[in-house]
């Protein structure tokens, strides 16, 4: 039996019937297209699925959509403003810190929860706050730059 869950995605209200074992991630994808939000290993082990839930950054494979109701909700989807990326995604073209890109959209989001929440992160605080994305290819030397790039953008010491 399908339950009827009322959230906020991306800055929109969003209602729709989801069955009790559908996952954030099912819902977002399957059920909205979100496509950015990435289904990895399904067992919150690889940050792929990252997204931000009530400020805080989680693996939506781990959140029943039902549990989300009455949330906000930001996807990858939502970060860009007005055609313009948010200045994490441009740190991360910046600085070549986007290989394959599937574990971007969770780095980046997982990047947004610590940057909203310590605007003036320490490398070591980086490293922590993204340590639950898996990425193959850029060794994250190149995603640890970015994030403390757009950390000075977004603190208004830099311009992209």
């Amino acid at each position: 039996m399908k339950k009827i869950i009322q959230l906020t995605i991306n800055g929109g209200p969003v209602e729709a019937a989801v069955s009790p074992n559908q996952t954030l991630v099912q819902f977002l994808r399957d059920d909205l297209g979100l496509t950015g939000t990435k289904h990895g290993c399904g067992l919150g082990d690889c940050g792929a699925c990252t997204v931000i839930l009530d400020g805080k950054a989680v693996n939506s494979c781990l959140v029943l959509a039902v549990q989300a109701n009455g949330s906000d909700v930001l996807t990858i989807e939502g970060l860009a403003e007005n055609g313009n990326l948010h200045p994490l995604q441009q740190a991360f073209v910046n600085k070549g810190a986007i290989q394959c890109g599937f574990c971007t959209p969770g780095m980046i989001l997982s990047a947004k929860a610590l940057l909203d929440e310590k605007p003036n992160p320490t490398e070591p605080e980086i490293r922590t706050a993204i340590s639950g994305n898996l990425c193959r290819c850029t060794g994250y030397q190149k995603i640890v730059e970015a994030i403390g790039e757009a950390a000075n953008v977004i603190r208004g010491r830099e311009e992209l």
